[in-house]
């Protein structure tokens, strides 16, 4: 038996005074959090939800999150975390396919109106049978009103709860895809793939007597979910939640919460590094106070890591891995060399291959498509047994859709998304390869490269580029530049200069909405 709430419970009862979360003056300790949660876990059982049964989840990184997170788990129910950017019919399409018999709301703020998106979708899906929304002020009334809150829900119930006995087979989380490829499939991660990934992490990047960790990851996303929330309450650490990233604010945090642990999606790391007004802040502190930081969630570019290495003197760890591996699947490592560029090696039980297209072994540095198999890799897509067969063999390989090589001392790199995949003038172009070369040009900070249709060679290379300050280098400029620094069917014939560059909630960049719609 094994449930993934073992993870909060454990540090209650041996650390119960510790601080677990932290958010601006708030701060709440293991046992508070642990008392919280039972308090929704037998709420949730009152109502008749438990094993089998699924419960969805809208929250940004609050104290809210941890507590109904487990809670749920306790219960013996699944927990369905939504990105919190959803739209009503994408929060209603969430709810009817997860089968979600309850769905828990952060109500928002008036740039982001959480409850009343997800009320609405609620209310038109019959099948989830109650709604609870968890206000900005613990006990503050129902916006909008009539509306029960998690004070009501769980009102005059107990601290203390009989966790459900559950199978480490049982599904814990059902972690929604990103929907690039078609509509969102949800992942179905078990106890033991939780469990086992968080422990892994924290095997990966050691511990501290006291860890303190900076999360600016969205916690309904893998990464942050795993590395830092269950890996971080395994080891009695304390989370200082961060309910969206700013640079600002988080060397403020940084700084003033003596962070012993950071991880950050690429995105984040350039923020860091391009944001000027450090002069306040104390680096040479910040660093020595962090022992670790790890990037993944997709790739770093060489030059953002070897510049923020040198900016702030902390190293980057960078790795690799999706939902459906729970997430981790690969890391550098710390008692290894470091590879800029490399997403490291497999981790501990885990099985990496890069593949040919007719399934053989690749050569080393030769491209292929990255398969996993390991103790990390999903039961299966939700109620979708075709898609589930489809990512992953007979033998228990799932398969990625990156495109990776392995070099001859075994470290892994990925060239791209199988699905990123420039075919111009029948030639390959790997985005991510012309990426890293724009990025080494003294004028530009950020680069997105995208195919855009041509009529004769199919799709042509384009480049999104965001200038450094007072940079006055040219489109043709750089044009230019890349034909003298790349090979004749890669370089982009075309670029457009833009402030920013669209990204999801998990700073991921959004290509597809910089490549306009084919028009009829």
């Amino acid at each position: 038996m094994l449930n993934l709430a073992v993870l909060l419970e454990h540090t209650a009862r041996e650390l119960p005074d510790r601080d677990a979360v932290v958010l601006g003056d708030t701060r709440l300790s293991y046992a508070q959090v642990d008392a919280e949660a039972n308090r929704v876990a037998a709420a949730l059982a009152a109502r008749g939800v438990g094993p089998g049964d699924r419960v969805a989840l809208s929250c940004p990184n609050l104290p809210y999150f941890p507590i109904a997170y487990y809670g749920i788990l306790k219960a013996g129910a699944t927990v369905v975390p939504l990105n919190v950017l959803l739209t009503e019919r994408e929060i209603a399409y969430h709810l009817q396919d997860s089968g979600a018999k309850a769905y828990l709301c952060f109500e928002g703020t008036a740039q982001l109106p959480m409850a009343k998106a997800g009320l609405a979708a609620y209310e038109s899906t019959p099948t989830c049978e109650h709604f609870v929304l968890l206000t900005a002020a613990p006990s503050g009334e129902a916006q909008p009103t009539g509306v029960p809150t998690l004070e009501d829900f769980t009102r005059d119930l107990p601290a203390t709860f009989d966790t459900v006995q559950t199978r480490e087979s049982d599904t814990a989380v059902v972690l929604y895809t990103s929907g690039t490829t078609g509509r969102p499939k949800g992942a179905e991660l078990t106890h033991s793939n939780m469990v086992q990934n968080a422990l892994l992490a924290n095997r990966l990047f050691g511990t501290a007597p006291h860890d303190v960790h900076l999360l600016a990851l969205p916690l309904f996303h893998s990464f942050g979910q795993t590395v830092q929330l269950n890996a971080g309450f395994a080891t009695g650490a304390t989370m200082v939640l961060m309910p969206r990233f700013d640079a600002a604010s988080a060397l403020e945090l940084l700084q003033g919460e003596h962070v012993t642990f950071f991880a950050g999606v690429p995105t984040m790391y350039w923020a860091l590094l391009t944001f000027e007004d450090t002069d306040r802040f104390d680096l040479a502190g910040i660093a020595a106070n962090l022992r670790i930081s790890v990037s993944g969630g997709s790739a770093l570019p060489v030059e953002v890591l070897k510049a923020f290495e040198e900016r702030f003197n902390v190293p980057i760890l960078e790795g690799y891995g999706l939902s459906e591996t729970s997430p981790v699947a690969t890391f550098n490592r710390v008692d290894r060399p470091r590879k800029p560029g490399s997403i490291g090696l497999p981790v501990w039980g885990v099985e990496v291959r890069v593949t040919r297209r007719d399934g053989t072994q690749a050569d080393a540095d030769e491209p292929g498509e990255i398969h996993i198999r390991g103790h990390n890799v999903m039961k299966g897509y939700l109620d979708r047994p075709e898609a589930t067969a489809e990512a992953i063999d007979p033998h228990g390989w799932f398969r990625t859709g990156d495109i990776g090589r392995r070099d001859a001392d075994g470290y892994l790199y990925i060239v791209d998304r199988t699905k990123d995949l420039i075919i111009r003038g029948g030639f390959n172009v790997y985005p991510r390869e012309v990426e890293e070369v724009l990025l080494t040009h003294p004028d530009i900070s950020l680069a997105a490269v995208v195919g855009v249709p041509h009529p004769s060679h199919g799709e042509e290379v384009k480049a999104f580029v965001i200038r450094k300050p007072g940079a006055t280098v040219t489109e043709e400029d750089i044009v230019a530049w890349c034909r003298q620094n790349m090979a004749g069917h890669k370089y982009p014939r075309l670029v457009e200069f833009r402030e920013a560059l669209p990204m999801t909630a998990t700073g991921k960049i959004l290509k597809r909405e910089l490549v306009p719609p084919p028009s009829d």
